[in-house]
């Protein structure tokens, strides 16, 4: 199921952020998942021993564990009003 959000969501709220960023961040991680898990299949399966898978998964963690870092440890969800409001 889906993760449901209990009140009209607002980007201001601090814990609907938090949910949004970890929602990205699992993306990411998806999508590095099958990405680079299509990238090795073939890789192998057509013995083709290619240089650069490993330098696309060694860079693409590296920003992962980045983004990861970022959202679990370093990111302050506070309310801040939002700039530019009338």
């Amino acid at each position: 199921m889906p993760p449901r959000w209990p009140r009209k969501p607002d980007p201001q709220d601090p814990a609907y952020r938090r949910l949004e960023d970890r929602i990205n961040f699992a993306v990411h991680v998806a999508l590095f998942a099958a990405s680079n898990s299509g990238i090795w299949f073939f890789d192998i399966f057509l013995d083709k021993n290619w240089p650069w898978p490993a330098w696309v998964t060694g860079i693409w963690l590296l920003g992962l564990l980045t983004h990861g870092l970022y959202i679990f440890k370093l990111a302050h969800y506070s309310r801040a009003p939002l700039e530019n409001k009338p």
